[in-house]
């Protein structure tokens, strides 16, 4: 379990960097999540997938930026 979004993303790249090395040698997917990256990061099929899917190193590069609710008054 990660202790913040910094440390998932990592994970996230990581996982990400594997699965390219691997896709580059004609290698599928399942095969690097069975023999890979399931025995090393302990993670589901479907968490593999949300891994693959989601884009991390733009996040980690940018940050989350959150957004000011306009709405809300502020005293100053």
């Amino acid at each position: 379990m990660a202790y913040n979004n910094r440390n998932v993303l990592k994970r996230m790249i990581k996982v990400q960097d594997i699965v390219l090395e691997y896709k580059r040698r004609g290698v599928s997917q399942l095969f690097v999540y069975q023999n890979i990256i399931e025995p090393t990061f302990h993670i589901s099929y479907s968490t593999f997938n949300r891994y693959l899917a989601y884009p991390a190193k733009l996040e980690l590069k940018n940050g989350k930026r959150q957004e000011e609710d306009k709405r809300q008054l502020s005293l100053f």
